[in-house]
């Protein structure tokens, strides 16, 4: 079965009270019992929901995955999977990193005794030097946010089996369209749902899928116990977005490869991050382990000036000034004062985020009006 059709179908039948077409919102707290411990497989909406159960069955069937699991948001998801860890344990990450997922492995974590190493993931001897008999999990973003660097997660799995460690992929930036990190040797993917998944910038949610039964296990042991759980009105938004995502995500990608090969040309514009550029320097990989490159676009100016990036975002027009992503709406952001401000200077210029950094997430207009946008905006 093709990606569209399983988008569509699996996981998901017709209400069986009613023959539904579209998954009902269970919007109860509770469930009535027969007798003590007879019921229909639901005692209460925090430990599992119908709506929500089956939006878990169809984000595990579009990654190939086996158990899925939904959470308030991708940080939420993300908090689950470190909570797999216990004091004294490592994580190896990219230092090119969500400033989330920065903020809560520095600030949340690491004074509960988990060490973190961030290191340029292109570089697999960086990573080797930090392993150790202590490392428990390499973390992957892939491409990553916000310079769009492809990391190799064939070359990822293979260090996580030989040293007997757990590799994650967040994967909010590919889909499960363009990537399927199980497929590839990694044993937990991790969504910010929020972004393509929901794809309309009208809810908050992550989500994580697994194969492996342990991992699922102890993935629902932590989801139930910290209560971290979506909403069932979050879970059919989600579940409507995720039909139509194949479609989506072939716009954002033809979309993307138009303003990337525009600012290539543009004289105003001194780098640009976009991994289906043949300059890209893991074009290759990306190649390798993507079936296209994405929506995802940063850039540089010339001279590299703080107001030069600020007077762009303020002067677009369809592309307007917000964070997050992947919605069918282009939005342009400012990393280094925005989604990334909680890493520290030196380390965001480190990995390449530097004050005139621009990052669109380039929507499903026409292609015409978005490029006619951008140069007004650099004019």
């Amino acid at each position: 079965m093709k990606f569209g059709t399983t988008a569509i179908h699996n996981g998901i039948s017709p209400d069986t009270a009613t023959g539904a077409i579209m998954t009902p919102i269970y919007q109860t707290s509770t469930y009535v019992q027969e007798s003590v411990g007879n019921h229909k497989g639901f005692q209460y909406s925090r430990t599992g929901n119908p709506t929500r159960s089956i939006l878990e069955a169809n984000i595990a069937a579009i990654e190939n995955g086996k158990y899925g699991a939904a959470f308030g948001s991708g940080i939420a998801a993300v908090d689950c999977v470190i909570k797999m860890l216990h004091p004294g344990d490592e994580v190896i990450s990219t230092n090119d990193l969500y400033g989330g997922t920065f903020r809560l492995f520095k600030t949340i974590f690491e004074k509960y005794g988990i060490k973190f190493h961030f290191v340029p993931m292109g570089d697999l001897i960086a990573v080797e030097e930090k392993l150790n008999k202590n490392t428990k999990l390499i973390w992957v973003e892939t491409p990553t946010n916000p310079t769009m660097k492809i990391i190799d997660i064939v070359a990822m799995g293979k260090l996580a089996k030989v040293n007997n460690i757990l590799l994650a992929v967040d994967n909010t930036f590919a889909t499960p369209y363009l990537q399927n990190p199980l497929d590839l040797g990694a044993h937990i993917v991790m969504h910010s749902a929020t972004k393509y998944l929901g794809g309309h910038s009208d809810v908050v949610m992550g989500v994580l899928v697994v194969k492996d039964d342990n991992i699922a296990k102890e993935m629902y042991r932590i989801q139930n116990s910290s209560g971290a759980i979506c909403g069932p009105m979050d879970s059919f938004l989600v579940l409507r977005g995720i039909k139509t995502l194949h479609l989506r995500m072939r716009e954002h990608c033809k979309n993307g490869k138009a303003i990337a090969e525009f600012l290539v040309k543009h004289p105003k514009i001194d780098k640009v991050y976009w991994p289906g550029l043949p300059s890209h320097p893991n074009h290759e990989i990306a190649k390798s382990q993507m079936k296209d490159f994405g929506g995802m676009v940063s850039f540089t100016t010339v001279g590299d000036k703080l107001e030069d990036a600020l007077g762009i975002v303020k002067k677009s027009k369809l592309f307007a000034l917000a964070e997050s992503l992947g919605g069918v709406e282009s939005l342009i952001g400012h990393p280094s004062t925005m989604t990334h401000a909680a890493i520290p200077k030196k380390e965001r210029e480190a990995a390449g985020v530097t004050e005139s950094l621009i990052r669109l997430s380039v929507g499903i207009e026409d292609e015409e009006d978005l490029i006619a946008d951008l140069k007004q905006a650099l004019s």
